[in-house]
């Protein structure tokens, strides 16, 4: 039985994708695999404190960065998009799965984009030979015309971005898919200056039973307070507990 943090490599279309694969000391675990934001990666907070979390309550954790982020192949003007961020996904399920370290019992978790792109996916995971048990979504938008404040200025991760490449890779409107989502928990901050809250209600409302809607009051894109921290960590580990019983 393999335990602790193992570097991982798979190919998604014709990208070289890098993650980490953290095993619990439990045989053939359940499995959670979690899909950064748009310029986040998989060293993101929420997946590190993830990888912590899950393995103490002996599920494991893959967290990767998408084609064009982090260490993983890809340009990331040229290389994102919610479908192909979607491709990313599926493969990256598929490759953990053949390793055959944990069962098919499988949730999922996203923040930001990454919940777009869990939300997206969920009716092609449910067609796999897998058991879908649920998802964690942090700050998701469903629809990208809401989105209020677009990243265009270069950052230390990338040259400034223009206004085509939200045009041409990321308009989205996944509202309808979000009617197949089961055993969700919703998390969004009710000030968040990025994607509006509207769409965690949104989703919500769209989504099956049993589902959870938690709405921290002033709380922002990035879930920045200690306290919306604090709960977000207690509140997702016993979802993710109680999906997988």
């Amino acid at each position: 039985m393999e335990t602790g943090s193992h570097q991982i490599e798979f190919n998604s279309q014709e990208f070289l994708i890098k993650g980490v694969l953290h095993l619990p000391q439990k045989k053939h675990p359940p499995l959670v695999v979690g899909s950064h934001g748009l310029e986040g990666t998989k060293e993101s907070a929420k997946q590190k404190v993830l990888s912590k979390l899950l393995v103490k309550n002996g599920i494991a954790f893959f967290r990767f960065d998408h084609r064009g982020c982090g260490q993983s192949q890809g340009n990331f003007i040229k290389d994102t998009s919610l479908e192909k961020r979607s491709i990313d996904f599926i493969n990256a399920i598929k490759h953990i799965l053949s390793l055959k370290k944990t069962s098919r019992d499988l949730a999922v978790f996203g923040s930001s984009m990454g919940g777009a792109t869990c939300i997206n996916v969920w009716d092609s995971l449910s067609k796999m030979d897998i058991n879908l048990c649920g998802a964690v979504l942090c700050s998701a938008p469903a629809k990208s015309r809401t989105i209020e404040n677009i990243p265009v200025d270069a950052n230390d991760k990338r040259p400034a971005l223009p206004l085509s490449f939200f045009k041409n890779n990321l308009l989205f409107n996944i509202l309808d898919k979000a009617q197949h989502l089961s055993n969700v928990l919703i998390f969004h901050g009710d000030t968040d200056e990025v994607v509006p809250v509207s769409n965690a209600y949104n989703i919500y409302e769209q989504a099956k039973e049993p589902k959870q809607l938690i709405i921290h009051k002033n709380g922002d894109h990035q879930m920045t307070s200690k306290k919306d921290q604090a709960q977000f960590d207690i509140e997702s580990i016993a979802w993710f507990l109680k999906c997988f019983t």
